[in-house]
């Protein structure tokens, strides 16, 4: 069989079930393993990709939209970019700086690229005129070179080789891109194509569950995972649009103040779900003390042995089959 994640290089014969400990020249620690894709590496600065995860990102690219929205429409542009982009540079700096994934640090940023990623994508069309179809071309090549050179750099784009500082940078660059195509694009596909708010949500919806369905059946996880990761955007976006956005212009009428609140709230409670249940956080990536003990007791491998064996990697792999 051929693995992806590393170049295509094929495995040699009898090695099925066994994680190949060949150096890859890409970072300490890498492994290759055969049938699945790449273990995750320990303090990787990203969660693991649940249900909580999609939830929230989701929320966040909403809550993104109509904060920005309400933001330009207060306090005006002039202020509300600035602003924005203050607020984005220390969210980012309090992640770059964190030892490892904390959960309010990491998804303080998503918010923040939110945030600042529509103010980009608005900027482009109102401020510069650009119209929304150009404007999402342009960043789906930009999104496009991003990718190139994070893997011809690094060898790699998953999302579990998050634990070097250039990953990092490239992850965030991925992830600021992705928010400004997903913004376009979702005002391209509601006013351009005049699909409506509501319209464009549903057809987001189900492009979204495509490649959801297509990773769980053993398509490339990686290629998956950021064509959903991109398509949440303007759905998110299309939903919170709609539930703000007054009658005459297709929407509900709550408001984009109102909608904000709400959105921001959910964040708030999954956020502090996250982190007192650790649902999130692979048990080796948690500080000592806070790593199950026993194999026997909770179904992971035991903290007294620092290598998980190839058998539990594999386990573990199946038990989270799309990340």
């Amino acid at each position: 069989m051929i693995n992806r994640e590393h170049g295509g290089q094929s495995a040699s014969p009898g090695t099925e079930g066994r994680v190949l400990q060949q150096p890859t020249g890409k970072g300490p620690g890498e492994q290759r393993s055969r049938g699945h894709r790449a273990p995750r590496h320990r303090f990787s600065k990203v969660p693991e990709v649940t249900a909580f995860f999609w939830i929230i990102k989701i929320l966040t690219t909403g809550m993104g939209e109509t904060a920005s929205d309400w933001m330009a429409h207060t306090i005006g542009p002039l202020a509300s970019v600035p602003l924005g982009f203050v607020v984005f540079v220390v969210a980012m700096a309090i992640q770059l700086r964190s030892k490892r994934y904390t959960p309010w640090k990491y998804w303080l940023a998503v918010v923040m690229v939110s945030v600042f990623g529509t103010m980009i994508a608005d900027a482009i069309h109102v401020g510069l005129g650009v119209p929304y179809v150009v404007s999402t071309v342009v960043l789906a090549i930009v999104l496009a070179a991003v990718l190139y050179y994070w893997h011809a750099s690094q060898g790699t784009l998953s999302v579990h080789s998050i634990n070097t500082k250039q990953r990092e940078l490239y992850y965030w660059a991925t992830v600021i891109t992705t928010f400004a195509l997903g913004t376009a694009a979702g005002d391209m596909t509601a006013v351009t194509f005049h699909w409506g708010y509501l319209g464009s949500a549903v057809v987001f919806a189900i492009a979204f569950a495509i490649p959801m369905m297509l990773g769980r059946i053993g398509v490339n996880h990686v290629a998956m995972f950021w064509t959903a990761y991109i398509i949440t955007r303007p759905l998110g976006a299309s939903i919170a649009d709609w539930m703000g956005m007054p009658a005459t212009r297709g929407g509900l009428g709550w408001g984009t103040g109102t909608v904000t609140v709400l959105w921001s709230l959910m964040i708030v409670v999954c956020v502090i779900v996250l982190g007192r249940s650790h649902k999130d956080v692979d048990p080796s990536d948690l500080p000592r003390a806070q790593r199950p003990t026993t194999q026997a007791a909770n179904g992971h491998w035991s903290v007294r042995d620092q290598r998980r064996p190839a058998r539990q990697a594999d386990v573990s792999a199946s038990k989270r089959r799309f990340q």
